[in-house]
This record gives structure tokens, sequence and C-alpha cells, in this order.
């Protein structure tokens, strides 16, 4: 085939793509988006911004935090969805959605009670929030896009990264050390503060002690820490959504980093946050006290973004061969090339990471006190003879896409977020009905998911 010839097939496949329709639909929980606040247990269409912005199709869909959702339009708006500014998180978190304030809707009431024609009319017209453009300070498409329990970060198609939300989640300073060459923290890359519990709310760790510091955890013996971490109460997990506190939170920013550093991807966990580069270097920052940033120790607070050292063989520990026999002895430079040469997928849970290397290795690091870190088969009659496409993982539910398309989803679903038409919990992958449309992406939120799709004809 001529030059030619490859650019106008590759310029026709083009205009096909253009000409698709995508929707974004989701289920479980999203405060707002309906007026009585309940879960939804079912896929729902989300409705396009009706300002103008991308009017015809979606690009793709990021999942979301606690309480609000994300996706990004066609022409690489961030467009986000769900909690508004006096429920769940922070609007500077979120996003401002919704027409009027909680005191005005209950003057409304009030006044219009004896009609209740009218009052159900307002409730049905004004009251469901609509996903709108989340105002970053750039102008520049997003095509990358993640957030955490109450923060969010994205990434241009300049390679730019902004992030915002939980101030202890969002850079303070510029990169002071390379762990890679053997350096250490300096000045104010570490916060030492008191930092709550993983998923605490913004509010409830507003009504501590701020700026005082803490005893760290670390001589503690590790079955005293088990311990305590297994009896967690149910509140200090939180099974309900907590309220924000707005002074918590920061605006969008743009994360500093080393001159020439390039950014393709982000992930968010619980308070941390993962970008991987254009050559396959991962840096990290945010709440470290679990070891999810990979840096060798526990760190509560790293205030900067920090070179992590995924391939380096000391960090694997001298007596920990990667897929070697047991009893062989496999060198730093074996190991080293066992493990690969650049990191191509990274990807975050609340308290703990995973990154991919080139040569198809996944590395874990973090909280494993339930299992994070012992991967093992998912073997499930449903799924026999079916092959995984994607997969992505919320607060406590999972969900697929296999190569035919199909959509499966497992775990806790208190909030409807496994998309089956209930609220019942389950242990094995059940199939998301999705008869309408053809799935592209599936996106799990903390408490909900997102599904991209091309609609058939």
């Amino acid at each position: 085939m001529s030059e030619n010839g490859g650019r106008e097939e590759e310029e026709e496949l083009k205009m096909e793509e253009q000409k698709k329709k995508y929707e974004v639909l989701m289920w479980g929980y999203l405060p707002g988006v309906l007026s009585h606040k309940s879960p939804l247990t079912s896929p729902v269409e989300v409705q396009l911004p009706d300002n103008g912005i991308d009017v015809q199709s979606w690009k793709d869909v990021c999942g979301g935090g606690c309480g609000f959702a994300m996706a990004i339009s066609g022409s690489g708006k961030l467009i986000t969805w769900g909690s508004a500014d006096d429920q769940g998180q922070s609007y500077l978190t979120s996003g401002k959605h919704g027409v009027c304030g909680k005191s005005f809707l209950y003057g409304l009431i009030y006044i219009v009670s004896f009609e209740l024609i009218l009052l159900s009319f307002f409730i049905t017209k004004f009251i469901k929030e609509t996903p709108e453009p989340f105002p970053l300070p750039t102008e520049d498409p997003i095509v990358k896009a993640a957030a955490g329990w109450a923060h969010c970060v994205s990434v241009t198609e300049k390679n730019d990264v902004y992030t915002w939300g939980w101030k202890e989640c969002v850079p303070s300073s510029k990169v002071v050390a390379n762990f890679v060459s053997g350096g250490s923290f300096e000045g104010d890359a570490i916060r030492k503060e008191s930092v709550p519990t993983d998923q605490e709310s913004p509010q409830s760790q507003g009504s501590k002690p701020i700026g005082g510091s803490v005893a760290h955890q670390d001589n503690k013996k590790p079955e005293e820490t088990a311990k305590r971490r297994r009896t967690m109460t149910a509140k200090q997990e939180l099974e309900s959504p907590p309220l924000a506190d707005e002074s918590l939170s920061a605006p969008a920013c743009i994360v500093e980093l080393d001159p020439g550093v390039k950014i393709t991807s982000v992930a968010a966990g619980g308070r941390h946050t993962l970008a991987l580069s254009d050559v396959g270097q991962v840096w990290g920052w945010g709440y470290g006290g679990e070891g999810q940033l990979g840096l060798g120790s526990r760190i509560k607070i790293v205030a900067s973004p920090h070179l992590i050292p995924c391939l380096d063989a000391s960090s694997h520990g001298p007596d920990r061969s990667l897929g070697s026999p047991q009893g062989s002895i496999t060198t730093g430079s074996q190991k080293r090339k066992a493990l690969g040469s650049y990191i191509k997928s990274i990807s975050c849970g609340g308290r703990h990471s995973a990154v991919i290397t080139d040569t198809g290795v996944l590395l874990t690091f973090g909280w494993g006190l339930y299992g994070q870190t012992s991967p093992r088969l998912v073997d499930a009659p449903i799924l026999e003879n079916k092959n995984a496409k994607v997969v992505s993982c919320g607060a406590r539910h999972s969900a697929i896409m296999t190569d035919d398309s199909k959509i499966y989803s497992w775990g806790w679903n208190k909030y409807g977020q496994l998309g089956l038409g209930d609220t019942i919990d389950r242990n094995d992958p059940c199939e998301v009905p999705t008869d309408d449309c053809m799935p592209k992406n599936v996106a799990c939120g903390w408490w909900h998911t997102l599904l991209l799709a091309e609609s058939r004809p």
C-alpha cells in the first residue's frame, strides 16, 4: 500500500470514529443526581452538559470519589457531577453543581406545599444535578483523570498535571530528592501533622487539633497494629457519606516536577497519588503511612512529588527473588532484568498501590491486611472462556469488561454500585445488563460505577 493510501485509510478510520456516538452510564451512590438521594441500582444514562460544550459525545470515563463522578467529554473537558456543595465532598473537589441552596429549597417547598403538582415538577426539573465542566485553570484538553476519596488529579494533552481537593493530597513544594540516586528527604518534603484514619471525612479531621505532631506508630508491634485496624468500627469505615469542610480543600493547581518530565497517566488512592511519565517512571505524593508510596518507609505525609524506585532491585530485599525456583540465587542485575526496564501501568487502591512493568510483572506496595498483596485467580463459572480486557476497582467493589464487551461486577453493593438492580452483596462476578449499548470502558468510583459505551444504531 502506498503512503498516500495509508494516510487516506487512516483519515477514513478517524472520520468513522468521529461519527460514532458514545454515552456514559452510571449506577451506585451519587447524591444530588436524584431528588430523593437514593442510590442508583441499575445503569442510568448521564446527560451531556447543556451549555454547548461537546453536545455530541463523550471520550472516556474516570470513575470518581466519594459521591461525585468524573468523565471526559469529546473535546477534552473534564466533566463532574454528583455531590453538591452542601453534601458529600466540597465543591472545590467535585465541582459546584445544583441550581439552588438548601435553605432556598426549604422555603420554596413551604410556599408551594399546597401545590403538589407544581412541587413535583420543580423537584424533577431543577433538583437533579447536571454534569458540568470542572473549572480547571487551563484550556488544554484533558486526556486522563482520577479521583481519590476527596481529591482529584488530571493530565492535559501537553502533559501538565493538575490536582485539587483534600489539602494533604495537593503538593506544596518542588521535588527535593531523587530516591533512585539515593537522595533523602529535605526541607518541607514531609509534613508532620495529625492525620485521620483512611476514608475519614475532611470534616471529622477538622474537629481534631490541626498542626500538632502525633507519635509515630512504627514502634508498635505488627500484631498490635493489625489488631487495632481489625477492630475499626463501622463508623470509622464510613459506610455512610460524611459532610465536608471546605476550609480543608485546595483549589486546582499545577504539579511542579523536574524539568523534562512528561506525565501521561495518573492514579489516585484514598489520600495518595501516583503519576506515570512517558519514559516509564513513577512519581508519588500524599499520605504514605501504609507504605503506599513505595519509598521504603511508612512516611506520614510526602508533601511534594518523589520518584518511586519501582525497579530498584535492592528495594525488594536481598533474599526475595521474583520468579526464581526456591533455593536458587539471583543476582541484583538478574532480578532487575526479570522485573523489567520501565513501568507501563499504574493503579491505586485506598491504602495500597500497584504497577505493571514492561515485562508484565505486577508489583504492589502498601496496606495488605485484607490480602491486597496476595493475588489469586477469579475462578467463576460465568467467566469461563472469557478474557478480561479492562479491570477497575472501587472502594469495596470490582468491575471488568471482557473482550466480547460484557460487563461483570462483584463485591460490596450497599449503594447499588454493582448495577444489578438491587443492593445485595456479591462474592462472585455477575453480568451487568447493557443490552442497549456496546461497552468500551468501565471505571469504578468510590461507591459507584461508570460505563463508556457506543450507542447502538
